[in-house]
């Protein structure tokens, strides 16, 4: 059994990067807390926490845009999840694949 616990000592919520396992294309960036991280460790599936609807959020399924896991990695501080999954449909609520779609221009560095 997994101790979720580590994962929370900085705060209730963690971001949580989804990335296209098959590309690894950056799909999006959503918080969970512990409940969501541990349903979606039993579910296989992605949960989430809404933090403007201050509730769980199984993503895709309203949509039916699923996210199933292939695999999840904590960051080295225990702050940070990226999560690899195998995306049905668009990841964004835009209808876009990914989340990361609006370039912004910068000064190239030498």
């Amino acid at each position: 059994m997994i101790d979720l616990d580590k994962y929370f000592k900085k705060g209730e919520l963690i971001p949580a990067v989804v990335q296209e396992d098959s590309t690894g294309e950056v799909l999006m960036l959503a918080y969970m807390n512990r409940e969501s991280l541990q349903k979606t460790i039993e579910t296989g599936y992605t949960w989430f926490w809404s933090r403007s609807r201050k509730e769980l959020w199984n993503k895709g399924a309203t949509s039916g845009h699923l996210q199933r896991i292939v695999d999840i990695k904590g960051d080295c501080d225990d702050d940070t999840l990226l999560i690899k999954v195998v995306q049905t449909g668009a990841a964004c609520h835009t209808g876009n694949h990914s989340c990361f779609f609006n370039n912004i221009e910068f000064n190239k560095a030498d």
